[in-house]
């Protein structure tokens, strides 16, 4: 007799903290890093050459188990954590994945020069609230700004460094609860959000939420920083002063976009029990030499993602239509499709019924429109 399984979806969250390490610490760091990118392009190659040879493709498994011999080659990785050494063939491993299954492009090796370098640790490190440090195996105790306490099972943490030489660490936590189950929703719990570039979003009850261009408002103090760095001898101290002046500087902008886009899609999620978002082509978009600044500036795949995820956590359902739905030429009124919209066309007279149009708040509703009628749906 078959016995029925129920399948509990749980919550993994992360919590990410500033680490603070002293100078010896941060010589271990940079070696970790080093390390794991080391490990990474050398399990790359073996991949590939694995490949060419006609063999049967190589599994981390495989790789993990070459590495005490690598160790004997190489003395200087035993100085290493060993967990952290197997995680970089973990990312290998899922890199090849996402190519295979996602089409996101065949894994490249990485380079010293990434601005952007990590090293994970799945288990062995402790956390002390009180004393606000984390001990990490190799290192040791690291002094970390423990701004939020945690309740759960700590799961894999990753330690990385920004281009300005700010250290965080993410630690995953499975609290225990259980996904909260979608609420219901309808047209009046629902709100379509449409993106855009002068007005970042337009919701369909009217409502225009102004872009702030954080990256065009810094954009002539960019150029001056950027200016001086090329001016600057390469090699020298002041090139690696100036190069990480535009690095803050872009890491300021980074903070403001994202800053600014977590309290609207919180604020979006709170509000509405379901949102309704247009796919888009974002890779094509940014083909358009005119406007790809712009677009890249708005950065609407991260608010996307930001309001998937937190809908997720707060049982609330996020609708997408296709991406051809031309939500900008159909009148909202009476569905008469206007053929002749151009993209420079703010606002138009629908010349069957004679409403007044505003492009993006029309587009706004029809997007609410099209979510609502299920055949217009996709992926739910």
């Amino acid at each position: 007799m078959l016995k029925a399984y129920k399948y509990r979806m749980y919550m993994l969250k992360a919590y990410k903290y500033r680490m603070y390490p002293n100078k010896e610490q941060e010589k271990l760091f940079f070696q970790h890093f080093g390390a794991c990118r080391f490990i990474y392009n050398w399990g790359l190659e073996n991949k590939i050459r694995t490949y060419e040879s006609g063999d049967k493709s190589i599994s981390r498994f495989t790789l993990n188990k070459m590495l005490p011999d690598l160790k004997s080659e190489h003395v200087w990785l035993k100085d290493i954590n060993s967990q952290s050494l197997q995680g970089a063939t973990l990312n290998l491993e899922n890199a090849f994945t996402r190519f295979f299954r996602e089409k996101k492009g065949f894994p490249k090796f990485k380079s010293r020069k990434n601005p952007l370098q990590s090293f994970s640790v799945p288990q062995g490190y402790d956390v002390n609230f009180e004393t606000h440090k984390i001990r990490l195996p190799k290192i040791g105790w690291v002094k970390t700004k423990l701004h939020r306490r945690y309740e759960g099972i700590s799961k894999t943490a990753t330690v990385s460094v920004t281009p300005t030489g700010q250290f965080y660490i993410s630690i995953l936590v499975d609290d225990g609860q259980e996904q909260p189950v979608a609420q219901h929703f309808d047209e009046n719990t629902t709100v379509g959000v449409d993106v855009g570039i002068k007005d970042f979003a337009i919701l369909s009850n009217g409502e225009k939420i102004g872009n702030p261009r954080y990256l065009k408002e810094s954009l002539l103090r960019m150029k001056v920083l950027q200016r001086r760095l090329s001016r600057k001898q390469k090699g020298s101290n002041n090139k690696n002063k100036a190069k990480r002046a535009v690095a803050k500087l872009h890491e300021k902008i980074h903070n403001q976009r994202n800053d600014f886009q977590h309290k609207l899609s919180f604020r979006l999620v709170c509000e509405n029990q379901a949102i309704a978002l247009e796919t888009l082509n974002v890779v094509g978009m940014l083909k358009n030499h005119k406007l790809a600044q712009h677009i890249a500036d708005a950065s609407w795949s991260s608010f996307v993602t930001q309001l998937e995820y937190k809908a997720q956590r707060h049982g609330k359902t996020i609708l997408r239509i296709g991406q051809f739905e031309p939500s900008s030429k159909i009148c909202s009124k009476c569905g008469y499709y206007n053929r002749k919209l151009s993209l420079a066309d703010r606002d138009w007279v629908c010349p069957d019924c004679g409403t007044h149009h505003d492009r993006d708040i029309n587009a706004a509703i029809n997007i609410w429109k099209f979510a609502l009628d299920k055949q217009n749906l996709i992926g739910i």
